[in-house]
């Protein structure tokens, strides 16, 4: 109990942080300032049906819950499922592929009060946090009210892990007042239970279970029509602060006759940011959002649109998965196999470290060290069509062999909602 008392000292003293850090991100993100209400535990009064609850903290965990969502709703109709999220771009995301059929809110801060206030509110049924949510307050306050919670899709990289492992007494706790924890792999499940849980199943990545949305690959062909369909596209998707400048130097010196590179920021606050870099080092580009053809001289696309990267995978011919050229740990690269992308990524992988090595030693993917190497590998990847055909089945069989984990959620969370039938 007194761990658990001092770390909510801690977050007392750490509201103003918490409150310009809001001011901040919206200078940005104007979003960042609606709905504040609801991250303190104030929501509009809920009295409908029964809720499941899960939480998708931003864009990846939202879209990887989609499979989830889905059985959910068929298995449960008597039910109303609700999504809470951290980010404004993971609940815009939540509105594009659920619309209606969910209700959505933000996860409180975990302040006893606040959570206090959203379990009276909602009154769920059953709780599922998403991959990397330990919040000791919230987990606690559902174990008291006897509410099932899971922890589905856990991962816990080395980095994280260490960082949990500081507050070993805390983390211990809260990973037994857990309900159920399934880990996508069996480092994630060790780890875990290194830090203090018990019997962690392993249940794969939900990531895998993805399948590319119809309009997002007729998207893809008109883009790809845009762009123009006899010219090598290259993606170079989510990339992150600082990556943008490494790779236009990349491109300044790469020869790759009628190439064209499209750039899409992971965070939309960034758009701009990177628009204005074209612009200083002179990059004739166009914006996605303009809906225009690209003119043949033009090398660059900016990709400032959300909630359509499946359609930009679609699009190109070779993919980079930003976020890993400089340690920001990478991002999901399923999508891209999913439809049949060879996938490059650099060295810094950790979120993502048992997918990227999978893939990579399957022919799905190879990793850079350097920018120079992305250019070297683009140039060798462009010449040799055999090459790029065996990278794209490799992909489409790497994702093939690694499906299942909704089906092994649902069986869990049936345990929980349904426990006379387990």
């Amino acid at each position: 109990m007194m761990p658990r008392l001092f770390y909510t000292l801690l977050l007392w003293l750490s509201l103003p942080y918490a409150l310009a850090h809001l001011w901040l991100r919206s200078r940005k993100q104007p979003e960042y300032l609606e709905h504040v209400g609801e991250r303190f535990g104030r929501y509009q009064p809920y009295s409908g049906k029964p809720v499941i609850w899960l939480h998708t903290v931003s864009v990846g965990e939202t879209r990887a819950a989609a499979n989830l969502v889905q059985r959910l709703q068929e298995s449960y109709p008597a039910h109303q499922l609700l999504l809470t999220h951290t980010t404004p771009t993971g609940r815009a995301e939540s509105e594009r592929l659920y619309g209606d059929g969910v209700i959505r809110t933000y996860l409180p801060y975990d302040y006893p009060f606040a959570v206090g206030k959203f379990l009276k509110n909602f009154r769920p049924d059953l709780g599922v946090l998403m991959e990397t949510e330990i919040w000791p307050n919230l987990i606690h306050a559902c174990h008291e009210r006897h509410i099932p919670l899971l922890l589905l899709n856990a991962r816990m990289s080395e980095k994280s892990a260490g960082r949990y492992a500081r507050y070993p007494n805390l983390t211990r706790t809260a990973l037994n007042e857990l309900s159920g924890i399934a880990a996508q792999t069996r480092a994630d499940a060790e780890r875990l239970e290194q830090l203090g849980a018990h019997d962690v199943a392993v249940m794969g990545n939900l990531k895998f279970d993805i399948q590319p949305p119809p309009d997002m690959l007729q998207l893809g062909a008109v883009l790809r029509q845009r762009f123009g369909a006899g010219r090598k596209v290259f993606l170079a998707a989510s990339t992150r602060e600082g990556e943008e400048e490494l790779l236009l130097d990349m491109l300044a010196t790469l020869d790759i006759p009628e190439l064209l590179t499209v750039i899409v920021p992971r965070h939309p606050q960034r758009f701009g940011a990177v628009a204005e870099m074209l612009v200083r080092r002179n990059f004739e580009f166009v914006r996605r959002s303009e809906e225009s053809a690209v003119p043949p001289d033009v090398r660059v696309v900016l990709g400032d649109s959300m909630g359509e990267m499946f359609a930009y995978y679609a699009a190109c011919d070779i993919a980079f998965i930003g976020g890993s050229l400089l340690p920001f740990g990478g991002q999901n690269l399923m999508e891209a196999c999913a439809v049949g992308k060879p996938v490059l990524i650099g060295p810094h992988t950790y979120n993502f470290a048992d997918a990227s090595e999978s893939a990579v030693e399957c022919g799905a993917a190879l990793r850079v060290d350097k920018p120079s190497d992305l250019g070297d590998w683009l140039r060798d990847l462009f010449a040799n069509e055999a090459s790029v055909s065996a990278m794209s089945r490799a992909g489409m069989t790497y994702i093939r062999e690694n499906q299942g984990a909704t089906d092994k959620s649902i069986h869990i969370i049936g345990k929980f909602m349904n426990p006379s039938k387990h």
